[in-house]
C-alpha cells in the first residue's frame, strides 16, 4: 500500500505567453550558472579575478555538453531519437557525466594554462561548484520523469506516468526518485568539500580527486537503483563499472596527490593565480 508519494510534472516545458522553457535545458543552465559563481567566488579569494574564471565557463560548458552527448550517444545509441538530429537532442535529455565532465576540464584547463594561472589549483577551486552544478541539474531528470530507479512502495516513490514507465514495469506506479537521492548525495559533497577546504592543507588538486571519488562512490548506488535501459557487463549496467574505475583511480590520485607525492621548493610549490588585464 503506498502512503504517499512524489508527483511528477505533466510536461517537461512550461509556456510563458509565446515562449516555451525546457525545463531540462533550464536545470542545466541554473546548475552552470551556480558553478561559475562558486567557482568566482573561491578563484578571486585566491588572488584571481572573475575574467579568466568565465573564459574557462565558456568553453568548458561548450567543451562539457558536446562531450556528454557524445558519451550518451556512445554508450546508449539505442535511445537517441531516429532523425537526423537525434544526435545532437540535448533538449531531449541525454548526457553523459562522464563525457561532460571530462572534455570540460580539459577545455578549461586549456584556457588557464594559456593564461599563465594554475591548472591544478583551478581544478580545486572549481570542484564544489561542479558538484553544486550536478546536483541543480539532475532535476531536469525530474522534469523529464527518466533516470528513476526500481519500484517501491516508500513515502518518497516517485509517481512515473505510463508513457514513461521501461518495459517490464509498466504495472508499477511510482519508483524510487534516484534523481533525487543524487541531488541530495552532490548537495552533501559540496559541504564536504568546502569544510575540507577550509580545515586541511589540500595539495592541489587533490580537492578536485576528493570531489570525483565522492559523486562515483553514491553513483555506484544509484547505478544499482535505476532501470532505465542500459547496456551491462558482467551483470552490471556500464556506468556501474565505469563509476568504479573511476573511483578506485580517484581515490589512488588523492592518496598519492596528498600523502605520497615528494613536496616541492618553496618556489615550484606556490600556486599561480594571474590576474588577468
Amino acid at each position: 500500500m503506498i502512503l504517499a508519494s512524489i508527483p511528477s510534472p505533466s510536461s517537461g516545458s512550461v509556456h510563458v505567453g509565446p515562449f516555451t522553457i525546457h525545463m531540462y535545458g533550464l536545470m542545466l543552465l541554473l546548475g552552470i550558472a551556480a558553478a561559475v559563481a562558486l567557482t568566482g567566488v573561491r578563484w578571486t579569494r585566491r588572488g584571481g579575478n572573475w575574467d579568466l574564471v568565465f573564459q574557462a565557463a565558456v568553453w568548458g560548458v561548450a567543451a562539457g555538453v558536446v562531450g556528454a552527448r557524445i558519451y550518451h550517444d556512445i554508450t546508449s545509441w539505442n535511445e537517441v531519437p531516429h532523425t537526423w538530429w537525434g544526435p545532437f537532442a540535448v533538449w531531449e535529455g541525454g548526457l553523459g557525466i562522464w563525457g561532460g565532465i571530462a572534455c570540460g576540464v580539459a577545455a578549461g584547463a586549456i584556457v588557464v594554462r594559456r593564461a599563465g594561472a594554475s591548472v591544478t589549483l583551478m581544478m580545486d577551486c572549481v570542484a564544489p561548484g561542479l558538484l553544486l552544478a550536478q546536483a541543480i541539474g539532475r532535476w531536469g531528470n525530474y522534469w523529464n520523469q527518466e533516470l528513476f530507479g526500481k519500484p517501491t512502495s516508500l513515502p518518497w516513490g516517485l509517481e512515473i506516468d505510463p508513457d514513461h514507465r521501461p518495459v517490464g514495469y509498466e504495472h508499477y506506479a511510482t519508483f524510487h526518485p534516484t534523481f533525487l537521492y543524487e541531488s541530495l548525495w552532490d548537495l552533501t559533497g559540496v559541504g564536504m568539500l568546502l569544510l575540507v577546504d577550509r580545515f586541511f592543507r589540500i595539495r592541489p588538486p587533490a580537492l578536485f580527486c576528493l570531489y570525483v571519488a565522492w559523486y562515483t562512490f553514491g553513483r555506484i548506488f544509484e547505478e544499482l537503483l535505476r532501470v532505465d535501459p542500459s547496456h551491462h557487463f558482467l551483470g552490471q549496467r556500464i556506468n556501474f563499472w565505469v563509476a568504479l574505475i573511476v573511483l578506485l583511480a580517484a581515490v589512488g590520485a588523492f592518496v598519492w596527490l596528498q600523502f605520497l607525492r615528494p613536496p616541492r621548493s618553496a618556489a615550484s610549490a606556490t600556486s599561480r593565480v594571474r590576474p588577468q588585464s
